[in-house]
């Protein structure tokens, strides 16, 4: 590849992380209105409640957009990266998250399980994928 394509593909990376971070960053306000608006905002009004669900779902959906042609964007390494990572965090995910549930349902824990500590374990599993890709391929 030559000097002009790396530096188109260079700027095309760099304008579809921005976008990204937009779309992400989006949604993390969209998400945290949703979360806190009806106790600090509304006050528990159904409507505005259900609009803002709805607009953070539309928002998510943008991200996943974005992040998709994010990931078309990059190399074949790094794709190669971004899948094995994803794969970990959606099988963490899964296997972990199942038993969780499975931990609350038969009441072995005293809490409720919590899906914000799932994704957490995600993040963090997503977060492992890519430093271990990286160190693999890169």
């Amino acid at each position: 590849m030559n000097d002009s394509n790396q530096s188109v593909q260079s700027t095309e990376m760099q304008k579809r992380t921005k976008l990204l971070g937009w779309w992400t960053g989006g949604w993390v306000l969209t998400m945290a209105i949703t979360n806190f608006g009806p106790k600090f905002i509304w006050d528990y009004n159904e409507v505005f409640s259900i609009i803002s669900i709805l607009v953070n779902l539309a928002i998510g959906a943008g991200m996943i957009i974005a992040n998709r042609d994010h990931i078309r964007c990059m190399d074949e390494m790094q794709q190669k990266i971004q899948l094995e990572a994803m794969a970990l965090s959606l099988g963490s995910g899964l296997i972990i998250g199942m038993a969780y549930s499975n931990l609350d349902v038969t009441n072995v824990i005293p809490a409720d399980a919590e899906i914000s500590h799932l994704a957490m374990i995600m993040v963090a599993a997503y977060a492992v994928g890519i430093y271990k890709g990286t160190r693999k391929y890169g």
